[in-house]
């Protein structure tokens, strides 16, 4: 591989676009009452998050997406919802909940009315997160 000056190397631009993902990851707000936007954004991708940017349970369950949480404050709040009623209905309560609601909603193969009534492997990375926020606001009393 040739290097030009005035021209950065192609790792110095896969370092800076990594750099911007974590800043946009780490800029929700940390209330978790509801997302900043109030409609969805466009998924940039529609290939799955790169090796190790997903966070699976030692029982095999996907706590963790590594995108930015995607959708509308009326599908949030859905989701957050769906979350609690359930969460409510089962014998454990806060964050205890999180996993077994996130097995329940990955085992769906209709889909829940936490995921839209899509099933979770047809979400994108970005709507998969929102579901995740969703399920932790939930165990947290944080629907709004």
């Amino acid at each position: 591989m040739h290097w030009l000056p005035g021209r950065p190397p192609r790792w110095a631009l896969l370092v800076v676009a990594a750099g911007l993902t974590a800043v946009a990851a780490c800029s929700h707000s940390d209330g978790g009452d509801k997302p900043t936007h109030s409609s969805p954004r466009p998924s940039t991708s529609t290939s799955s998050p790169p090796p190790g940017a997903i966070g699976i349970s030692p029982g095999g369950v996907t706590t963790k997406v590594d995108a930015p949480a995607e959708s509308t404050e009326e599908e949030y709040f859905q989701a957050c919802h769906a979350a609690k009623v359930w969460m409510e209905t089962q014998a454990g309560t806060g964050q205890s909940m999180i996993e077994p609601y996130l097995a329940m909603v990955q085992a769906s193969e209709s889909g829940v009315a936490g995921t839209w009534n899509i099933p979770w492997a047809n979400l994108s990375p970005a709507r998969q997160a929102a579901v995740i926020v969703a399920a932790e606001a939930a165990a947290d009393n944080g629907c709004g």
